[in-house]
């Protein structure tokens, strides 16, 4: 069968304050003559890494896989050499439980923060740079920030949360200064903002609990747009956000339409957005500088999970589609259907073909990865067979042919690449 656009129209329907939206958008058939992805590498499993918590990092021109990992009954972050069987380097994960043994042999045989002897418990992996080095960041159930030079192979810092943690942290720069900070928050809602030492930046509390990591959105000078640091809590019904300055106070406060089951900070044309994933099935996106609501928009009745934002469009994926999503006016460009009813993760955005143009892939529940065009054609789809995934691709060049492969991280930690 040849490839097909059809179009559309998407009867958006109208749900809490937001009004109703109708949107003509392509929808984009799978061809059956795409190009089949080929496994070009496969690692060694991680234990006590679901295929959630990895990142990848560079240095000196290395793709390095980071994962949160148990070796020896004790909690790690181990880089591998993408594309070989060489670990990079381990370092421990310092705390009050790190370093007791115990516990089942994949990490799962304790409780959330160690205390019956198992590993600790510790957030998905944070990767980018302080001062320059790359680094990865996670919180602990335990209660601490972590950050650990990627470069060196050893831990940078270890300070107090102030609160049991276990969310993603964030790493970006508050203040527009040059200089990045981590912010991380406890799940009682105490929030802490760290610099490259370690060293407090800010710190405030919070009203309600918190289940979402959090996002900072960068200032930007040239357009006048402040940053800031969102956080979400429970506080409010269903949920409230809160849009917080370098020192850590309130900027506003404002309440989603949605019940958010992930969120994602982006760019459009006219300023910062917060988009928020329903578990209705909705989009809504809220402006940064003041809170306001832009948009809801509503794609399917069940959860979606939002990914990766170009300057222009925001990427979902949802129950066995993938939405490209106009960030200014909530237009559906795009919608690409594939895998029947397999929920699909959070798409990300890689250079597959070399041509150094960014684009999106979605990597669905049964590992299979899908990659695209920006325009919604797919140039592959396919990958290994019988695995779990529960996280969005991971992009690095294994085979050094200029472009990058797709990585799948498996519900067992092991991450297969292929070349698409």
């Amino acid at each position: 069968m040849d490839r097909r656009v059809l179009f559309a129209t998407l009867i958006l329907l109208a749900g809490g304050a937001t009004g109703v939206g109708v949107a003509l958008f392509a929808f984009v058939g799978v061809d059956d003559a795409t190009t089949e992805t080929t496994v070009v590498w496969e690692s060694e499993p991680a234990a006590g890494d679901d295929g959630s918590g990895a990142v990848v990092a560079t240095v000196d021109g290395d793709p390095l896989l980071l994962q949160p990992a148990v070796e020896n009954g004790s909690r790690v972050v181990r880089a591998t050499v993408a594309g070989s069987d060489e670990t990079a380097w381990t370092v421990p994960i310092s705390g009050p439980d790190a370093e007791r043994s115990g516990g089942d042999s994949d990490g799962s045989g304790g409780d959330a923060n160690g205390s019956d002897g198992g590993p600790v418990g510790v957030s998905g992996l944070t990767a980018g740079t302080l001062t320059g080095d790359p680094v990865v960041a996670l919180t602990t159930t335990s209660g601490e920030i972590v950050a650990v030079d990627a470069a060196a192979g050893a831990e940078r810092f270890s300070v107090d949360l102030g609160g049991t943690g276990g969310l993603r942290p964030a790493i970006g720069d508050l203040t527009g200064d040059g200089s990045r900070e981590v912010a991380a928050v406890a799940t009682d809602g105490t929030v802490r903002v760290v610099d490259r030492e370690g060293d407090p930046v800010a710190e405030t509390s919070l009203s309600g609990d918190v289940n979402r990591r959090p996002l900072i959105v960068e200032p930007d000078t040239e357009a006048g747009s402040r940053g800031g640091l969102a956080v979400l809590t429970t506080a409010g019904n269903p949920a409230t956000v809160h849009m917080l300055d370098a020192s850590g106070e309130a900027r506003w406060t404002t309440t989603p339409n949605v019940n958010s089951l992930s969120w994602a900070a982006a760019d459009s044309r006219d300023g910062p957005v917060l988009a928020l994933g329903g578990s209705n099935g909705n989009l809504e996106t809220i402006e940064a500088s003041d809170g306001s609501d832009r948009y809801e928009v509503g794609l399917q009745d069940l959860p979606v999970a939002v990914g990766d934002a170009d300057p222009g469009r925001v990427y979902v994926g949802g129950s066995g589609s993938v939405w490209a999503v106009d960030l200014l006016d909530g237009e559906v460009v795009w919608k690409q259907q594939y895998g029947a009813s397999t929920r699909i993760n959070e798409p990300r955005m890689g250079d597959v073909d070399g041509n150094g143009e960014l684009a999106p892939v979605a990597v669905n529940r049964a590992g299979e990865a899908l990659a695209m065009t920006q325009s919604g054609e797919v140039i592959a789809r396919g990958g290994p067979a019988e695995v779990v995934a529960y996280g969005g691709p991971l992009f690095a060049d294994v085979t050094g042919d200029g472009g990058d492969e797709v990585i799948v991280v498996a519900d067992d930690g092991t991450a297969i690449a292929v070349d698409t």
